[in-house]
């Protein structure tokens, strides 16, 4: 019998919820980032999903990242500010796996998370904190989504 890869049970479960159609995948670059160290970071994130980990009642998806980066082995920012992550580690062009990803909200400041996929529409898939006042795996607006970084020790 063979055995599936990460991604591919990855896949499986998102298709299961709802979060991917059977058409998903991710393109050589993005598997390949997959199998990296940064699979850790979307382990420790997926840890705490549909739960709140932080003492935050509001505006704590910055303090999630922080904890998560601090509990998978790199330094965070130290700050409660999204936009704090699109001046750290090392930006990369576009999304991958186990990069923290920073958007836009307008007026209404920011939102960070990290990326563990690309959905059927090519809309990257994310774990962030402060979704819904909980941790969640959904995709978000490509367009939205104005810098990418991979973390750095």
């Amino acid at each position: 019998m063979m055995r599936s890869s990460r991604w591919e049970r990855g896949v499986a479960r998102m298709q299961a919820s709802g979060l991917a159609d059977s058409n998903a995948s991710l393109s050589p670059a993005l598997e390949q980032a997959a199998s990296s160290g940064s699979s850790n970071i979307v382990a420790e994130a997926r840890r705490y999903l549909g739960g709140n980990p932080t003492s935050r009642a509001s505006l704590w998806c910055a303090r999630f990242m922080n904890m998560v980066l601090k509990h998978s082995g790199y330094r965070g920012t130290d700050s409660d500010m999204a936009s704090s992550f699109a001046r750290y580690g090392q930006r990369v062009s576009g999304p991958q796996v186990g990069a923290i990803a920073v958007m836009s909200r307008g007026r209404r400041g920011g939102h960070v998370g990290i990326i563990t996929g690309i959905d059927a529409k090519g809309n990257p898939i994310m774990i962030s904190g402060n979704n819904g006042n909980r941790v969640r795996e959904a995709p978000v607006s490509r367009g939205k989504i104005y810098a990418y970084v991979m973390p750095e020790n």
